[in-house]
């Protein structure tokens, strides 16, 4: 392997400061990772199980497609090559769209 065949990193995750980034980005982390269970147990009790089983399979491409949306909307370009998990995901969409620049590093 030559040194072509690595994307330099350009910019780390970026590493939140501040108890309202971090808040923020939890909580957009918790919704990326359990929404579609509880959605899906209210489905299951209110409508049935088949319906409830449909639902958490939609619920999983509703929920790949956001989470793509929010990673190709603050990661930056070069490095989207990278895999991130939701942490990641939650922690850069939250630094470039709700912090201000000293709440994160």
């Amino acid at each position: 392997m030559n040194n072509s065949d690595f994307i330099d990193m350009i910019q780390p995750t970026p590493k939140l400061l501040s108890k309202r980034c971090k808040a923020i980005a939890l909580l957009l982390r918790l919704f990326l990772q359990f929404s579609i269970y509880p959605v899906s147990a209210l489905v299951w009790y209110f409508e049935g199980w088949f319906i409830a089983v449909l639902t958490l399979l939609l619920g999983f491409v509703i929920i790949g497609i956001i989470r793509s949306k929010l990673r190709n909307d603050s990661i930056p370009v070069q490095q989207r090559e990278y895999n991130y998990n939701d942490q990641g995901i939650a922690a850069w969409y939250t630094a470039k769209h709700f912090c201000y620049e000293g709440e994160y590093k």
